[in-house]
C-alpha cells in the first residue's frame, strides 16, 4: 500500500426538497450554472462534462458526479474535497425557489488516506457535528451509524428528515440505491484506464474510448452515457436511463486503486437483471475487496441474492450489517474479499 496517493472513496450527499414550483415543474433545475459552479468551488471541484434529459441534469465533475432533479440533488466527490460545504449554499438557493429541505442522506466508506482529509471530513463524528450545525432545525429526525463497525469495511450513514417526511408514504418512489466500492483492482484491467502519453485526444473522446474497451458500455445499453477520461489516468461516467442514473468512477494507480459503481432502480425491477449488472461490474474491475451497500424502502429486501451473485466470481462474503433509518428505509452493507485473502 502506498504511503500517500489520491483518495478514491467518495463522500455522497443527497438532499431532498418539497414545495410548490411555479416555473413549470423544473424546481432545482432552474438553478443557473454560475450558482452551481460557485457551490462546487466551495467544495473544491469543477464541471468537466454535462448532459441532461427530460427528468434531470447530470454533471461529471473533476472529482466524481452531480445530479440535479426538480426536487433532489445528489453530489458525490472524492479526493480531499469538502463536500459538506455544499449543504448550506444549496439549501439557501432552494429557498429562493420556494423549496424547503425535507430530507438529507450522507454516506461514505472508510477512507484509504483518512489523515489527508480536511475538516469537516477529519472523522465521521466531525462530519455529523458539521451536518447538525448546518442543516435546518426542522430536520429533527436524525440518525448516524457506522455499519460493519467490527471489520475494516466500515460504511458510514447519516440521515435527517422532517416530521412531514417521516409520515409520508415510505414506498412512494419504490426506488433503491446501490453503492459499490472496489479496491485493489486487477492490474491488467486497471491499465485500460490510463491514457497514452500525448495521445492528442480530448477528455471526452478518450472517455468514450475507455467506455467501449472496458465493457462499461455493456452494463446498461439503454443509458445515455456522459464520460470523461483524465490525463494521465482516471475515468468518470454518468449514465442516464429515463429518470434513473448510474455512475462509475475509477482511480487506477497501483497501490491505491479504486473504482465505484452506483445506480438507482425500482424494487419491482427484474432481480436477475440487477444481479447481472453486479456481475458485469465486478468482472470489469476484478477487485480484491469490495463492498455493496443497498438502500431501499423498508420491507423490500433487494440485498438478498447479492452474495449469491458475487461469490461465484471468486469472492467471499466477510461481513454483513443492516440498519433502519427514519424516512430513508433499510440500509444493508455487505463486504467481500477474494477467497485467497
Amino acid at each position: 500500500m502506498a504511503v500517500s496517493g489520491f483518495e478514491g472513496f467518495e463522500k455522497r450527499l443527497e438532499l431532498t426538497f418539497s414545495g410548490d414550483d411555479p416555473a413549470s415543474g423544473k424546481g432545482l433545475r432552474r438553478l443557473d450554472f454560475f450558482s452551481l459552479e460557485k457551490v462546487l468551488h466551495a467544495v473544491q471541484c469543477t464541471v468537466v462534462s454535462a448532459v441532461g434529459n427530460r427528468y434531470f441534469d447530470s454533471y461529471v465533475l473533476s472529482e466524481s458526479s452531480l445530479f440535479v432533479y426538480p426536487n433532489k440533488i445528489i453530489i458525490k466527490t472524492c479526493g480531499t474535497t469538502q463536500l459538506l460545504k455544499s449543504v448550506r449554499p444549496l439549501v439557501d438557493h432552494a429557498i429562493t425557489m420556494g423549496l424547503t429541505l425535507c430530507g438529507c442522506r450522507y454516506t461514505r466508506g472508510s477512507f484509504i488516506f483518512p489523515q489527508a482529509q480536511p475538516y469537516p471530513h477529519t472523522s465521521f463524528k466531525d462530519e455529523v457535528v458539521y451536518l447538525e450545525e448546518n442543516l435546518p432545525k426542522h430536520l429533527s429526525f436524525k440518525k448516524a451509524s457506522v455499519m460493519n463497525s467490527k471489520s475494516c469495511y466500515k460504511w458510514h450513514v447519516f440521515t435527517a428528515s422532517d416530521e412531514e417526511d417521516m409520515h409520508a408514504d415510505a414506498d412512494a418512489d419504490d426506488l433503491y440505491t446501490v453503492e459499490i466500492c472496489m479496491t485493489e483492482l486487477d492490474r491488467v484491467l486497471a491499465k485500460k484506464f490510463f491514457r497514452r502519453f500525448n495521445d492528442g485526444k480530448t477528455g471526452d473522446s478518450a472517455g468514450k474510448e475507455m467506455t467501449e474497451i472496458t465493457g462499461i458500455r455493456d452494463v446498461n445499453r439503454n443509458a445515455l452515457i456522459c464520460d470523461y477520461a483524465f490525463d494521465p489516468c482516471g475515468y468518470s461516467m454518468n449514465g442516464l436511463d429515463g429518470n434513473r442514473y448510474s455512475t462509475v468512477h475509477v482511480t487506477p494507480e497501483d497501490g491505491f486503486s479504486y473504482a465505484s459503481f452506483e445506480c438507482v432502480g425500482s424494487v419491482y425491477d427484474d432481480r436477475e437483471e440487477f444481479f447481472g449488472v453486479l456481475q458485469k461490474v465486478v468482472k470489469i474491475f476484478r477487485p480484491a475487496a469490495l463492498s455493496v451497500s443497498t438502500t431501499c424502502p423498508t420491507g423490500h429486501e433487494i440485498w438478498r441474492g447479492v452474495a449469491k451473485a458475487i461469490e461465484p466470481l471468486g469472492m467471499r462474503l466477510r461481513s454483513r450489517a443492516a440498519d433502519e433509518f427514519p424516512a430513508t428505509g433499510t440500509v444493508v452493507s455487505q463486504a467481500f474479499t477474494t477467497r485467497r485473502k
